[in-house]
Protein backbone atom coordinates (compact mmCIF):
# COMPACT_ATOMS: atom_id res chain seq x y z
CA UNK A 1 0.00 0.00 0.00
CA UNK A 2 1.32 3.38 -1.33
CA UNK A 3 1.66 6.71 0.75
CA UNK A 4 -1.77 8.01 -0.55
CA UNK A 5 -3.73 5.30 0.17
CA UNK A 6 -5.87 5.55 3.27
CA UNK A 7 -6.02 1.75 4.24
CA UNK A 8 -8.18 0.73 7.14
CA UNK A 9 -6.71 4.38 8.25
CA UNK A 10 -9.49 7.08 9.41
CA UNK A 11 -8.41 10.68 9.03
CA UNK A 12 -8.98 12.86 11.94
CA UNK A 13 -11.32 15.32 10.95
CA UNK A 14 -10.75 18.54 13.80
CA UNK A 15 -8.84 18.65 16.81
CA UNK A 16 -6.32 16.36 18.88
CA UNK A 17 -4.69 13.37 16.77
CA UNK A 18 -3.49 9.96 18.31
CA UNK A 19 -0.20 8.58 18.26
CA UNK A 20 1.63 5.90 20.20
CA UNK A 21 5.40 5.79 22.22
CA UNK A 22 6.56 2.81 22.58
CA UNK A 23 9.24 4.24 24.99
CA UNK A 24 12.25 1.91 25.14
CA UNK A 25 12.65 -1.78 24.71
CA UNK A 26 13.38 -3.04 28.46
CA UNK A 27 14.31 -5.95 30.39
CA UNK A 28 13.24 -8.98 27.95
CA UNK A 29 11.01 -7.11 25.68
CA UNK A 30 8.85 -9.45 22.45
CA UNK A 31 9.19 -7.42 19.46
CA UNK A 32 5.44 -10.10 18.96
CA UNK A 33 3.76 -7.24 21.11
CA UNK A 34 5.45 -4.46 20.21
CA UNK A 35 4.38 -5.05 16.31
CA UNK A 36 1.36 -6.21 17.54
CA UNK A 37 0.75 -2.44 19.39
CA UNK A 38 1.62 -0.96 15.97
CA UNK A 39 -0.34 -2.59 14.12
CA UNK A 40 -3.51 -2.10 15.81
CA UNK A 41 -2.56 1.28 16.35
CA UNK A 42 -2.42 1.85 12.55
CA UNK A 43 -5.71 0.16 11.95
CA UNK A 44 -7.49 2.25 14.94
CA UNK A 45 -5.76 5.68 12.23
CA UNK A 46 -3.29 6.71 14.88
CA UNK A 47 -0.68 9.49 13.01
CA UNK A 48 2.33 8.16 14.69
CA UNK A 49 4.45 5.23 16.26
CA UNK A 50 7.17 7.02 18.34
CA UNK A 51 10.22 5.34 19.93
CA UNK A 52 12.51 6.17 22.88
CA UNK A 53 16.36 5.51 23.45
CA UNK A 54 18.43 6.01 26.56
CA UNK A 55 21.49 3.50 26.79
CA UNK A 56 19.34 0.41 25.94
CA UNK A 57 17.76 -0.18 22.69
CA UNK A 58 18.11 2.44 19.93
CA UNK A 59 15.10 4.29 18.41
CA UNK A 60 16.34 4.30 14.79
CA UNK A 61 16.58 0.40 14.29
CA UNK A 62 13.19 0.06 16.21
CA UNK A 63 11.64 2.64 13.79
CA UNK A 64 13.54 0.76 10.52
CA UNK A 65 11.31 -2.69 11.96
CA UNK A 66 8.29 -0.94 12.31
CA UNK A 67 8.23 1.13 8.89
CA UNK A 68 9.15 -2.27 7.11
CA UNK A 69 6.09 -3.63 8.32
CA UNK A 70 3.03 -1.13 8.22
CA UNK A 71 1.64 1.24 5.90
CA UNK A 72 0.19 4.33 6.69
CA UNK A 73 1.43 5.08 10.44
CA UNK A 74 4.12 7.29 10.71
CA UNK A 75 7.69 6.36 12.78
CA UNK A 76 8.99 9.13 15.38
CA UNK A 77 12.10 9.25 16.94
CA UNK A 78 11.40 10.21 20.43
CA UNK A 79 14.47 10.41 20.50
CA UNK A 80 17.27 10.46 19.21
CA UNK A 81 19.74 11.76 21.08
CA UNK A 82 22.58 14.43 19.80
CA UNK A 83 24.95 13.50 21.97
CA UNK A 84 25.19 10.23 20.51
CA UNK A 85 25.43 10.46 16.71
CA UNK A 86 27.19 13.29 14.39
CA UNK A 87 24.43 15.21 13.09
CA UNK A 88 25.42 14.45 9.67
CA UNK A 89 24.97 10.62 10.42
CA UNK A 90 21.49 11.58 12.13
CA UNK A 91 20.81 13.12 8.64
CA UNK A 92 21.60 10.06 7.04
CA UNK A 93 19.71 8.22 9.15
CA UNK A 94 16.99 10.35 8.68
CA UNK A 95 16.73 10.55 4.86
CA UNK A 96 17.15 6.90 4.64
CA UNK A 97 14.24 5.84 6.71
CA UNK A 98 11.69 8.26 5.15
CA UNK A 99 12.76 6.73 2.15
CA UNK A 100 12.50 3.88 2.83
CA UNK A 101 9.00 4.00 4.33
CA UNK A 102 8.01 6.62 1.81
CA UNK A 103 8.12 9.76 3.19
CA UNK A 104 6.88 8.70 6.85
CA UNK A 105 9.34 9.40 9.14
CA UNK A 106 9.66 12.37 11.88
CA UNK A 107 13.09 13.11 13.50
CA UNK A 108 12.86 13.94 17.21
CA UNK A 109 16.16 15.08 18.93
CA UNK A 110 17.20 15.70 22.52
CA UNK A 111 20.01 16.28 24.24
CA UNK A 112 19.59 13.68 26.73
CA UNK A 113 20.93 14.83 30.37
CA UNK A 114 24.26 15.19 32.06
CA UNK A 115 24.33 11.47 32.82
CA UNK A 116 23.85 9.76 29.90
CA UNK A 117 25.60 12.32 27.34
CA UNK A 118 29.07 12.42 29.69
CA UNK A 119 28.61 8.78 31.26
CA UNK A 120 27.42 6.74 28.46
CA UNK A 121 28.05 8.73 24.79
CA UNK A 122 31.91 10.47 26.86
CA UNK A 123 29.98 13.82 26.04
CA UNK A 124 30.35 16.56 28.09
CA UNK A 125 26.78 17.87 28.64
CA UNK A 126 28.07 21.49 27.95
CA UNK A 127 26.19 24.67 26.26
CA UNK A 128 23.09 22.22 25.36
CA UNK A 129 21.21 24.99 23.82
CA UNK A 130 24.02 25.85 21.63
CA UNK A 131 24.84 22.43 20.83
CA UNK A 132 21.43 21.81 19.59
CA UNK A 133 20.97 24.82 17.57
CA UNK A 134 24.14 24.06 15.61
CA UNK A 135 23.00 20.38 15.22
CA UNK A 136 19.71 21.17 13.82
CA UNK A 137 21.58 23.79 11.42
CA UNK A 138 23.96 20.51 10.27
CA UNK A 139 20.70 18.41 10.16
CA UNK A 140 18.76 20.94 8.02
CA UNK A 141 21.19 21.70 5.83
CA UNK A 142 21.80 18.38 5.12
CA UNK A 143 18.45 17.17 4.48
CA UNK A 144 17.69 20.06 2.15
CA UNK A 145 21.11 18.32 0.31
CA UNK A 146 22.89 21.27 0.41
CA UNK A 147 26.85 21.42 0.48
CA UNK A 148 27.36 20.83 4.28
CA UNK A 149 29.87 23.93 5.71
CA UNK A 150 29.13 25.02 9.51
CA UNK A 151 30.99 27.05 11.08
CA UNK A 152 31.48 27.42 15.11
CA UNK A 153 33.20 25.39 17.86
CA UNK A 154 30.22 22.71 18.11
CA UNK A 155 30.37 20.93 14.59
CA UNK A 156 32.86 22.63 12.20
CA UNK A 157 32.69 21.26 8.65
CA UNK A 158 34.00 20.41 6.93
CA UNK A 159 37.17 20.82 9.23
CA UNK A 160 39.21 23.66 8.89
CA UNK A 161 42.79 21.79 9.43
CA UNK A 162 42.59 18.95 7.28
CA UNK A 163 41.76 17.11 3.92
CA UNK A 164 37.95 17.04 4.31
CA UNK A 165 35.71 18.20 1.59
CA UNK A 166 32.29 20.17 1.73
CA UNK A 167 29.78 17.27 1.11
CA UNK A 168 26.31 17.02 0.26
CA UNK A 169 24.00 13.75 0.75
CA UNK A 170 24.65 11.60 -2.02
CA UNK A 171 20.78 10.58 -2.33
CA UNK A 172 17.87 12.41 -3.22
CA UNK A 173 15.42 12.15 -0.60
CA UNK A 174 11.72 11.09 -0.97
CA UNK A 175 10.33 14.53 0.36
CA UNK A 176 11.98 18.68 0.53
CA UNK A 177 11.22 19.14 4.52
CA UNK A 178 11.15 16.08 7.36
CA UNK A 179 9.49 17.23 10.12
CA UNK A 180 12.09 18.06 12.99
CA UNK A 181 10.69 17.99 16.77
CA UNK A 182 12.78 18.87 19.80
CA UNK A 183 12.23 17.34 23.18
CA UNK A 184 12.38 20.50 25.51
CA UNK A 185 11.47 20.97 28.69
CA UNK A 186 13.07 24.30 30.30
CA UNK A 187 11.91 27.71 29.53
CA UNK A 188 14.90 28.52 27.30
CA UNK A 189 15.25 25.30 25.32
CA UNK A 190 11.34 25.61 24.74
CA UNK A 191 11.57 28.77 23.26
CA UNK A 192 14.72 27.28 21.18
CA UNK A 193 12.25 24.85 20.08
CA UNK A 194 9.38 27.23 18.98
CA UNK A 195 12.28 28.78 16.70
CA UNK A 196 14.10 25.86 15.13
CA UNK A 197 12.10 22.30 15.19
CA UNK A 198 8.45 21.73 13.60
CA UNK A 199 6.91 20.61 16.76
CA UNK A 200 7.46 19.72 20.49
CA UNK A 201 8.31 16.27 21.99
CA UNK A 202 6.66 16.79 25.79
CA UNK A 203 6.17 14.93 29.13
CA UNK A 204 4.43 15.11 32.41
CA UNK A 205 2.20 18.01 30.26
CA UNK A 206 -0.23 19.38 32.35
CA UNK A 207 -3.15 21.34 31.08
CA UNK A 208 -3.48 23.41 34.25
CA UNK A 209 0.00 24.57 33.85
CA UNK A 210 1.28 24.17 30.04
CA UNK A 211 0.09 27.87 29.63
CA UNK A 212 3.71 29.07 30.53
CA UNK A 213 5.40 26.12 28.13
CA UNK A 214 3.02 27.57 24.92
CA UNK A 215 4.00 30.77 25.89
CA UNK A 216 7.89 30.27 25.35
CA UNK A 217 7.68 28.34 22.19
CA UNK A 218 5.55 31.32 21.42
CA UNK A 219 8.35 33.43 21.80
CA UNK A 220 10.81 30.96 19.90
CA UNK A 221 7.67 31.16 16.80
CA UNK A 222 7.57 35.21 16.84
CA UNK A 223 12.02 35.69 16.52
CA UNK A 224 10.99 33.62 12.81
CA UNK A 225 8.25 35.55 12.19
CA UNK A 226 5.52 32.61 12.96
CA UNK A 227 3.03 31.57 15.45
CA UNK A 228 1.90 28.38 16.66
CA UNK A 229 -0.58 27.26 13.31
CA UNK A 230 0.88 23.93 12.36
CA UNK A 231 3.41 23.49 15.05
CA UNK A 232 3.06 20.11 16.48
CA UNK A 233 2.62 20.15 20.18
CA UNK A 234 3.11 16.46 21.43
CA UNK A 235 3.07 15.11 24.93
CA UNK A 236 3.58 11.22 25.82
CA UNK A 237 0.70 10.98 27.87
CA UNK A 238 0.22 7.58 30.27
CA UNK A 239 -2.51 5.23 29.50
CA UNK A 240 -4.77 3.18 32.28
CA UNK A 241 -7.83 2.53 31.26
CA UNK A 242 -10.30 0.91 34.01
CA UNK A 243 -13.34 1.20 36.47
CA UNK A 244 -10.86 2.81 39.17
CA UNK A 245 -9.06 5.70 38.54
CA UNK A 246 -6.97 5.76 41.36
CA UNK A 247 -5.95 1.98 40.46
CA UNK A 248 -5.34 2.87 37.13
CA UNK A 249 -2.99 5.74 38.28
CA UNK A 250 -1.02 2.54 40.29
CA UNK A 251 0.72 1.06 37.41
CA UNK A 252 1.86 4.55 36.20
CA UNK A 253 4.32 5.54 39.46
CA UNK A 254 6.98 3.46 38.58
CA UNK A 255 7.90 5.65 35.38
CA UNK A 256 6.85 8.78 37.24
CA UNK A 257 9.12 7.82 39.94
CA UNK A 258 12.27 7.62 37.85
CA UNK A 259 11.57 10.44 35.77
CA UNK A 260 10.87 12.50 38.89
CA UNK A 261 13.62 10.41 41.53
CA UNK A 262 15.69 8.96 39.00
CA UNK A 263 16.44 10.37 35.41
CA UNK A 264 19.55 12.58 36.58
CA UNK A 265 21.27 13.60 39.86
CA UNK A 266 19.92 15.81 42.53
CA UNK A 267 21.49 19.20 41.20
CA UNK A 268 20.61 18.27 37.87
CA UNK A 269 17.25 16.75 37.04
CA UNK A 270 15.19 18.39 34.19
CA UNK A 271 11.40 16.94 35.26
CA UNK A 272 12.22 17.21 38.91
CA UNK A 273 12.49 20.70 38.42
CA UNK A 274 9.72 20.53 35.85
CA UNK A 275 7.78 18.54 38.95
CA UNK A 276 8.47 21.62 41.10
CA UNK A 277 7.22 24.19 38.39
CA UNK A 278 4.14 22.21 38.58
CA UNK A 279 3.51 22.98 41.89
CA UNK A 280 4.70 19.56 43.29
CA UNK A 281 8.37 20.53 45.05
CA UNK A 282 7.45 19.41 48.18
CA UNK A 283 6.51 15.90 47.50
CA UNK A 284 9.19 15.57 44.34
CA UNK A 285 12.17 16.40 46.62
CA UNK A 286 10.31 13.24 48.38
CA UNK A 287 10.55 10.92 45.51
CA UNK A 288 13.81 12.09 44.74
CA UNK A 289 15.00 11.70 47.97
CA UNK A 290 13.40 7.92 48.37
CA UNK A 291 14.46 7.30 44.58
CA UNK A 292 18.47 8.26 45.15
CA UNK A 293 18.50 6.03 48.34
CA UNK A 294 17.49 2.99 46.63
CA UNK A 295 14.08 2.37 47.79
CA UNK A 296 12.41 2.63 44.18
CA UNK A 297 9.26 1.02 45.72
CA UNK A 298 8.51 3.69 48.41
CA UNK A 299 9.74 6.66 45.65
CA UNK A 300 6.82 5.44 43.32
CA UNK A 301 4.02 5.03 46.34
CA UNK A 302 5.40 8.98 46.93
CA UNK A 303 4.22 9.95 43.72
CA UNK A 304 0.89 12.21 44.29
CA UNK A 305 -1.94 10.72 42.57
CA UNK A 306 -2.81 14.34 41.74
CA UNK A 307 0.52 14.71 39.60
CA UNK A 308 -0.89 11.55 38.10
CA UNK A 309 -4.31 12.52 37.61
CA UNK A 310 -3.01 15.88 36.21
CA UNK A 311 -0.68 14.19 33.51
CA UNK A 312 -2.14 11.08 32.85
CA UNK A 313 -5.56 9.18 31.12
CA UNK A 314 -6.59 7.22 33.98
CA UNK A 315 -9.96 5.57 33.98
CA UNK A 316 -12.90 4.25 31.69
CA UNK A 317 -13.79 5.69 28.34
CA UNK A 318 -15.64 9.09 29.34
CA UNK A 319 -13.02 10.20 31.80
CA UNK A 320 -10.47 9.11 28.55
CA UNK A 321 -12.55 11.39 26.55
CA UNK A 322 -13.26 14.15 29.11
CA UNK A 323 -9.01 14.44 29.54
CA UNK A 324 -8.51 14.28 25.71
CA UNK A 325 -10.68 17.56 25.67
CA UNK A 326 -9.00 19.18 28.64
CA UNK A 327 -5.54 18.40 26.08
CA UNK A 328 -6.80 19.60 22.66
CA UNK A 329 -8.09 22.91 24.77
CA UNK A 330 -4.57 23.16 26.01
CA UNK A 331 -2.87 23.13 22.89
CA UNK A 332 -2.22 19.56 22.31
CA UNK A 333 -1.93 18.68 18.66
CA UNK A 334 -0.93 15.33 18.96
CA UNK A 335 -1.53 12.72 21.70
CA UNK A 336 0.89 10.35 22.20
CA UNK A 337 0.04 7.84 24.42
CA UNK A 338 2.21 4.92 26.58
CA UNK A 339 -0.62 2.47 26.89
CA UNK A 340 -0.01 0.66 30.45
CA UNK A 341 -1.75 -2.95 31.39
CA UNK A 342 -0.98 -6.42 32.70
CA UNK A 343 -1.02 -7.74 29.53
CA UNK A 344 -1.05 -7.04 25.91
CA UNK A 345 -4.85 -8.00 25.51
CA UNK A 346 -5.01 -4.96 27.94
CA UNK A 347 -2.62 -2.50 26.15
CA UNK A 348 -4.33 -2.75 22.95
CA UNK A 349 -7.70 -2.66 24.59
CA UNK A 350 -6.66 0.64 26.19
CA UNK A 351 -5.69 1.96 22.62
CA UNK A 352 -9.10 0.48 21.50
CA UNK A 353 -10.96 2.84 23.86
CA UNK A 354 -8.84 5.98 23.66
CA UNK A 355 -9.68 5.67 19.94
CA UNK A 356 -13.12 5.50 20.99
CA UNK A 357 -12.99 8.43 23.39
CA UNK A 358 -11.26 10.44 20.79
CA UNK A 359 -14.60 9.71 18.54
CA UNK A 360 -16.59 10.66 21.32
CA UNK A 361 -14.77 14.04 21.89
CA UNK A 362 -15.02 14.75 18.19
CA UNK A 363 -18.71 14.30 17.69
CA UNK A 364 -19.27 16.75 20.66
CA UNK A 365 -17.15 19.56 18.72
CA UNK A 366 -18.44 18.85 15.77
CA UNK A 367 -22.01 18.46 16.76
CA UNK A 368 -25.15 17.10 14.20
Amino acid sequence: MGRGDTGTRRPYRRGVRLALNLGYLTGRPDPAETLALVRHAERLGFAAVWAAEAYGSDSPSVLAWLAGQTSTIDVGSAVMQVPGRSPAMTAMTAATIDLLSGGRFRLGLGVSGPQVSEGWHGVRFAEPLARTRAYVEVVRAALARETVRHGGRHFPLPLPDGPGKALRLSFQPVREHVPLYLAAVGPKNLALAGEVADGWLAVFFDPQTAGDQLDRLREGRVRVGLDLDGFDVVPTVPLSVGADPEACAEPVRAYAALYVGGMGSREQNFYFSLAVRTGFGEAAAEVQDLYLAGRQRDAAAAVPYALLERTSLLGDRDRVAAGLARLRDAGVTTCALAPHGRTLDDRLAALTTAAEALEQVQGATLGP
